[in-house]
């Protein structure tokens, strides 16, 4: 009944209010432009862009519909910063697993049902920094929701990203087994230069690199790459216009990336202060992945606001407090994949839980990721001009982050999928 009711409720969606020369005046409580909470705002759409927001000082076409939800607020869509569409949970089915023994049709069926949680739950755009082994399906994923094959939201893929040889998995500590991988492998510089330029050709918006991993003696973090290497991949893309994105938890291996001026750091977990600072001073952006650090640790049996915290959730709190006080740009993304799929606010919560203001982590999931990604003049925002990307929430979650989860309303593109 559920499952009938979420298709018949998207497909309604889709063909009801899918009309390019539309009109609707978007009556909330109160407006987050993507930087500051307003009241007495409302919103004009036309089409798929937004024709106008501010007091009510326009004349409204005749064809208008005004939608009036009282206390709620509209915000422009949100955008999940750090996603995998093509996992889910770890406590489902373990990565190993679903990279050895999930056919790519699975994953790609099940990715579509992710996407369709994800839009639903208010993120009318993703960051998905990886297939993790089905290839460059993410590319083909968005271009069925850019064609309205199926719902979701914008996405802004990496594809494959990329790993030194010998570091990534699936790893059976086998040496006479060769596994798929769950990533591009390079070896050397030459070939980080092919790789990059492979995927890129194959649709990657943004290209990712692993800065380091657990491919150190008994399985601890280190650098994987040279900080040349690095640059290598950053040059071409910056090249072709594209942003970067670097997983790395410690801090040499944060300190290569950054000072290879990638875009982003994903993860951070061993940042500290001085790490943080040298960011600040290099124009790198944090996505910190707050969630992922958590769900993890319940996975292995923590159970939070009962047992005590351990010792990595604890230096992860520590690190983003650091990063704060460091004023380094901080981005919202959770590394959703391993954590359910809709659940995304989850990091929202906790970047408040971890110091952050609310206010700030609304701008954190709106205009800031819409910058840093690179895609600050079409999304993020709530002014004229800008793709209609627009959610509305029961509650004010400037003093209630919660209130995020309340969704009541989405719009993407000018077409609602949600009312």
């Amino acid at each position: 009944m559920k499952i009938s009711f979420l298709f018949a409720l998207l497909f309604c969606s889709l063909f009801s209010f899918a009309q390019t020369d539309s009109f609707y005046l978007l009556k909330p409580d109160r407006v987050f432009d993507g930087e500051t909470m307003h009241t007495g705002w409302v919103v004009l759409v036309k089409g798929n862009t937004i024709a106008g927001a501010g007091a009510m000082n326009f004349k409204l076409p005749a064809n208008t519909r005004v939608i009036e939800m009282k206390g709620t607020t509209l915000l422009p869509g949100l955008i999940e910063g750090h996603s995998h569409l093509f996992l889910h949970p770890y406590n489902e089915v373990a990565w190993n697993d679903q990279v050895l023994t999930e056919s790519r049709a699975e994953r790609t069926a099940r990715a579509v049902t992710h996407a369709q949680a994800t839009l639903l739950a208010g993120f009318t755009t993703v960051r998905d920094l990886g297939t993790e082994g089905a290839m460059y399906d993410d590319a083909g994923l968005r271009q069925a929701i850019e064609k309205g094959i199926v719902p979701g939201p914008r996405m802004i893929v990496a594809t494959r990203a990329i790993v030194a040889k010998g570091s990534y998995g699936p790893n059976l500590h086998n040496a006479d087994i060769n596994l798929p991988q769950g990533a591009a492998e390079v070896g050397n510089a030459e070939e980080m230069e092919s790789e990059v330029r492979t995927q890129i050709g194959k649709g990657a918006d943004v290209v990712k690199v692993y800065a380091d991993y657990r491919w150190g003696i008994d399985g601890n973090a280190m650098p994987t790459f040279t900080t040349d290497e690095i640059a290598m991949a950053v040059q071409i893309a910056n090249s072709s216009g594209r942003t970067t994105a670097a997983h790395a938890t410690t801090k040499e291996g944060m300190r290569r990336a950054i000072m290879a001026g990638i875009t982003t750091i994903e993860h951070g977990d061993d940042g500290d202060e001085a790490i943080f600072t040298l960011m600040k001073q290099k124009g790198v952006a944090f996505c910190p992945t707050l969630a992922v650090s958590e769900a993890i640790a319940q996975y292995k049996g923590w159970r939070k606001g009962i047992d005590p915290e351990p010792a990595r959730i604890a230096e992860k709190r520590k690190g983003f407090q650091a990063a704060l006080k460091s004023c380094v740009t901080i981005c919202m993304g959770g590394d959703v994949g391993v954590f359910a799929h809709g659940d995304n606010a989850r990091e929202m919560e906790l970047m408040v839980e971890y110091g952050m203001k609310p206010l700030d982590v609304l701008r954190s999931a709106t205009s800031v990721n819409a910058t840093v990604f690179g895609y600050g003049n079409k999304i993020g925002s709530i002014q004229k001009g800008m793709l209609a990307d627009i959610i509305m929430v029961s509650g004010d979650p400037s003093t209630d982050i919660h209130a995020v989860r309340n969704v009541v309303f989405v719009m993407k593109a000018g077409i609602i999928y949600k009312e």
